[in-house]
């Protein structure tokens, strides 16, 4: 028998450390399992008798190859990982084997092969917040902070249910903006490709028709015409233009000189900048009250939110509400100094603040912006389509009243033959 010195967490939170006899590595986790303990470390003091060697060289040899590499999931595929941990955790099971049920799912996706890296690495002794952050970077650090966090306080269970009723919301978050766009996009193309078969295709045939009959086109058609033909003779140059274009835009966007102007510009745009900005308001609340209500400090708290913003002007700004909070200024005037918040949102982080109960009060406000930014979403949607339909009607339309008067002097030109 072999002596292991292990440290691990107990099921109330506590550290726990000590030493016990097993055969090998898995027999001592499985007898620290059924302590309800938790491994940090585990380490081989004693010295094993041949047999055990060889037999531990043998499961080691016909045991299946560690996975290497970064596994990344779907915001979904997140979200489902997230919850069914949660979920396992919850019920009183311990990481490890909560992590072995996911492993044995019968559909084959990305959530198993994590579950399996997962729990290889926490078999080695390495915590679960390292782990995560190891293995896949689609969690972020905000997720392996939190998770920190809950195995720190033993409170993991609790702050991995929060996060994924904060992913969900993220998830319906994201969603909300690309549905609205979805079907404006798709009245552009149209729009587009009506516009291209006029041009390249039918008047071009109807050019062909008088030209026969000694008509003449009339003065919208030869214009597009030219264009047309324009285009036709230097579409390669304006190709290779577009091109060079693109690949100068592409590379001023890596800089890190242009992020923030251009986060910027995007904040601004008409009608999207307000969605962007509202975008950014839930999210920074809905993130602000599941670390707040986790129990971490309202200074790491802003240091991980600050993580967590996309935009890099907004990520820039947050800079400053997290300089006057650590220097112990309360967040409802570090953000009204910061003037990139509307005043509603602080005046309910500022009743938090009176009540002690910054948590709710942030909770709060996250749905009240989420309602929010449905409406806007809304309101965006409805301005937006019938604008598009609007266009596109009047192209069509230019578009068939050239077409009929052509028809109409084809004709003409063939009663006066």
């Amino acid at each position: 028998m072999a002596v292991f010195k292990y440290s691990a967490q107990g099921a109330n939170g506590n550290v726990v450390n000590g030493e016990l006899n097993a055969a090998d590595r898995s027999e001592a986790l499985a007898l620290l399992g059924k302590q309800r303990l938790q491994p940090f470390a585990l380490e081989v003091q004693g010295t094993a008798s041949k047999s055990i060697a060889v037999t531990s060289s043998r499961k080691e040899v016909s045991a299946p190859q560690p996975i290497t590499g970064t596994i990344k999931l779907k915001l979904a595929q997140v979200v489902m990982f997230t919850e069914e941990l949660s979920e396992l955790l919850g019920s009183g099971i311990q990481l490890e084997p909560a992590l072995g049920t996911m492993e044995r799912r019968k559909e084959l996706s990305g959530v198993k092969t994590l579950a399996a890296a997962l729990r290889a690495k926490i078999r080695d002794g390495m915590s679960f917040s390292k782990a995560i952050a190891a293995t896949s970077p689609s969690f972020g650090n905000l997720f392996s902070a939190l998770a920190a966090a809950g195995e720190a306080s033993g409170a993991l269970p609790a702050i991995l249910k929060r996060q994924a009723e904060y992913l969900r919301s993220l998830q319906t978050l994201r969603s909300k903006v690309l549905f609205a766009l979805i079907y404006p996009s798709f009245l552009i193309a149209s729009a587009v490709a009506v516009t291209l078969l006029f041009i390249v295709y039918l008047i071009p045939k109807l050019t062909q028709l008088l030209d026969s009959t000694g008509g003449t086109l009339p003065l919208g058609a030869q214009i597009i015409l030219k264009l047309s033909d324009g285009f036709k003779a230097t579409w390669w140059l304006i190709g290779l233009l577009g091109f060079a274009g693109w690949l100068a835009f592409r590379a001023w966007r890596t800089l890190p000189t242009s992020q923030v102007p251009w986060d910027r510009i995007k904040l601004r745009l008409p009608l999207f900048g307000a969605i962007l900005k509202s975008r950014f308001y839930v999210q920074f609340l809905e993130t602000m009250a599941n670390l707040v209500n986790s129990g971490l400090a309202m200074t790491q708290a802003l240091q991980l939110s600050h993580q967590a913003v996309e935009n890099a002007f907004l990520k820039r700004e947050m800079e400053s509400v997290m300089r006057m909070v650590s220097e112990g200024v309360p967040l409802s005037r570090a953000l009204d100094h910061n003037n990139q918040f509307p005043p509603l949102l602080i005046d309910m982080v500022a009743v938090g603040e009176q009540t002690g109960k910054i948590g709710e009060a942030l909770s709060r406000a996250a749905e009240r912006f989420d309602r929010e930014l449905s409406k806007k979403v809304e309101k965006v949607s409805a301005i937006v389509q019938p604008a598009v339909v609007c266009a596109m009607a009047g192209l069509v339309g230019v578009m068939a009243y050239i077409m009929i008067t052509s028809i109409f002097q084809t004709i003409s030109g063939l009663g006066s033959h």
